[in-house]
């Protein structure tokens, strides 16, 4: 295999800029230029080149099988500067044998000697891309290996279920002590219920990944983008006395409680003969029923909408400050009740996402779902009065080269270039 090597921090200037190798020659090249330190013990070395000083560096080697990749590897701490970084990299790229590393193939090469299987490398993806406090929880929840731990159980329970199954062929000739229906349908009613209820928090998972949508929904004038600018801080959304001023959806996303929340500034909802505003107000309409959350900006008490709220939706009363007493309004233009309505908004999310599970990927979620059908056949043929155990030990094999699929234990070979290719080439 091919040693790699590549900028493994962020290009630019920097205080400390490293460079990563992996592969059968990484301690070799580095050896090229300084004396090799021992494995896991950081040395400063001068890299040398035909007796010239490149860089002053912390040098740093990793044996096989105890890296991240589970090769040899090695990292060259340098000084931060861009033509450092040039020079090494080009001196590198010099050495027979060593190449420049394509987007993920660190990762990749993890995945490939077993330091990682694939729901680990989606969660360190998305640990990359997280902005927000709730993402980064999420992505360590996956990258430690739960949900990967979690399909190991369950397939020990349907590999359990299979044997048992398959006992009942191997032996139809011949009489079987004991009756393996009991513990079959035991063993597929928990990992049924087990395989649903992780289901049952994929949406929220997701939201939390993705981030969640709260619609500000009112008439025209009652004052949703002033309220958009104040929650936001900044004049994001133009506001003015002339009704229906807002025709499209304004988003701007902001960070709430640590959750990553995209807040909707919708047209005004009314009936208008304007065929602009009209659009306007579909499209609001449209985009508030698929929020998670909507926010209702009422001008008066009892206010009727074009739009009826859920019970959990957040129903308020505009402009507080021409107000007296009322709790349950809030003002963009004094900032009355804006912290109370924050807290409102991050509870509610806040519940939602404490429900979340550990399918962070509509990959992962359509693979256990495909598990899921598999052991509801198997369940269906096992209450039959006479089931046939081919079929049945069948869907069970569907139901665990589901759950083999998820992990990139089988047929995923299609999935890696899309999957590594939002990495950087020093992952």
């Amino acid at each position: 295999m091919d040693t790699i090597f590549a900028l493994a921090s962020a290009r630019g200037k920097a205080g400390v800029a490293v460079v990563r190798l992996s592969g059968p020659l990484a301690h070799a090249a580095v050896g090229k230029f300084c004396p090799v330190p021992e494995p896991r013990h950081a040395a400063l070395r001068r890299l040398m080149l035909d007796g010239e000083v490149l860089d002053e560096a912390l040098v740093l080697l990793f044996a096989a099988g105890a890296s991240f990749t589970g090769e040899a590897s090695a990292e060259l701490q340098l000084h931060g500067s861009t033509a450092v970084v040039a020079r090494v990299l080009r001196a590198l790229a010099d050495i027979d044998g060593l190449r420049m590393a394509e987007a993920g193939e660190f990762t990749r090469r993890a995945l490939e000697n077993g330091r990682l299987d694939l729901t680990q490398v989606e969660g360190l993806a998305d640990l990359i891309d997280a902005e927000t406090e709730a993402q980064r929880r999420q992505a360590m929840r996956v990258l430690s290996g739960a949900l990967g731990q979690r399909v190991e159980a369950w397939r020990g329970d349907i590999v359990r279920a299979a044997a048992l199954i398959e006992a009942t062929i191997d032996f139809a000739d011949e009489e079987v002590p004991i009756d393996v229906t009991p513990e079959v349908s035991a063993l597929i009613s928990g990992l049924l219920q087990a395989l649903r209820l992780e289901l049952a928090g994929a949406t929220a998972a997701e939201r939390v990944r993705d981030g969640f949508e709260v619609a500000i929904v009112g008439v025209p004038n009652a004052g949703k983008s002033t309220l958009l600018n104040a929650l936001a801080g900044r004049e994001a959304a133009i506001t003015s006395e002339i009704a229906g001023t807002t025709r499209d959806v304004i988003e701007v996303k902001m960070d709430i409680a640590g959750l990553s929340v995209t807040l909707l500034d919708t047209a005004g909802l009314r009936d208008s003969s304007d065929v602009v505003e009209q659009i306007g107000v579909e499209r609001a309409i449209e985009r508030a029923r698929a929020a998670d959350l909507r926010v209702f900006l009422l001008s008066e008490p009892g206010e009727a909408l074009m739009l009826a709220p859920d019970a959990e939706d957040i129903v308020v009363l505009g402009k507080a400050d021409a107000r007296s007493g009322d709790e349950r309004a809030v003002s963009g233009k004094t900032g009355a009740g804006i912290d109370w309505l924050i807290a409102e908004i991050s509870g509610r999310l806040e519940g939602r996402a404490a429900s979340a599970g550990l399918l962070i990927r509509e990959r992962q979620r359509i693979a256990l779902q495909r598990a899921v059908a598999g052991l509801e056949q198997a369940q269906a043929r096992l209450g039959r009065a006479v089931s046939l155990p081919e079929l049945i030990a069948a869907d069970l094999r569907d139901s665990m080269r589901a759950l083999e699929m998820m992990v990139g234990r089988i047929d995923v070979e299609n999935l890696l270039d899309e999957i590594f290719s939002s990495f950087c080439i020093g992952k």
